[in-house]
């Protein structure tokens, strides 16, 4: 276990044997995730999730950020969290997500995102942390919204998704602005 959320939910990092339940997730979701996810079409079967998996603990190993999985109080997998990467130098990173439609609603995201915020700004003393979300998806928009983002432009036509792109609206987040910032900031190294 990586962390506990509320209600008996929590995150983990993903093992190998996760590679079926997560396809299964992604499968039974393609409406759900297609429209926001330009990845959802080349998640074929287990053996896509499985290089997800290994490449996030790759990504584990080359301290570069990680990936959980968000885990239900009845121990369903429920959606991903996660770092892009981690950029060491300008201590930043950027945060990306998705959860299943019938795990929305209920604060789940939010507290994983939270998590992730509290690590990236305490654990990692980092400076900053930015989430990017599709113009028209207010679900996901309302994520850093909600956990005190500033909204600090819109990239024009950023993310393809097919033969269409979408314009990303970019939300920031600096390590003062922060209130529950954990750990208190080691010198720059």
């Amino acid at each position: 276990m990586w962390t506990d959320l509320p209600g008996g939910a929590s995150l983990r990092l993903f093992e190998e044997s996760d590679a079926d339940e997560l396809y299964a997730l992604v499968d039974r979701n393609r409406a759900h995730l297609e429209p926001w996810m330009p990845w959802v079409p080349g998640v074929r079967g287990p053996a896509d999730q499985l290089e997800f998996i290994r490449a996030s603990r790759r990504q584990v190993a080359d301290n570069d950020g990680f990936q959980v999985g968000i885990v239900t109080a009845d121990g369903a997998l429920a959606g991903t969290a996660g770092f892009h990467g981690v950029s060491w130098l300008n201590r930043a990173t950027s945060i990306g997500y998705w959860l299943g439609a019938e795990a929305q609603g209920r604060g789940l995201m939010t507290a994983a995102v939270r998590a992730l915020i509290d690590h990236a700004f305490g654990a990692w003393a980092l400076h900053r942390v930015v989430i990017e979300a599709a113009v028209d998806n207010a679900r996901s928009r309302a994520i850093p919204e909600r956990l005190g983002f500033r909204e600090e432009g819109v990239r024009r036509e950023a993310e393809r998704h097919g033969d269409r792109y979408r314009d990303l609206v970019v939300y920031g987040l600096l390590a003062p602005e922060w209130p529950t910032r954990a750990a208190p900031r080691p010198a720059a190294r």
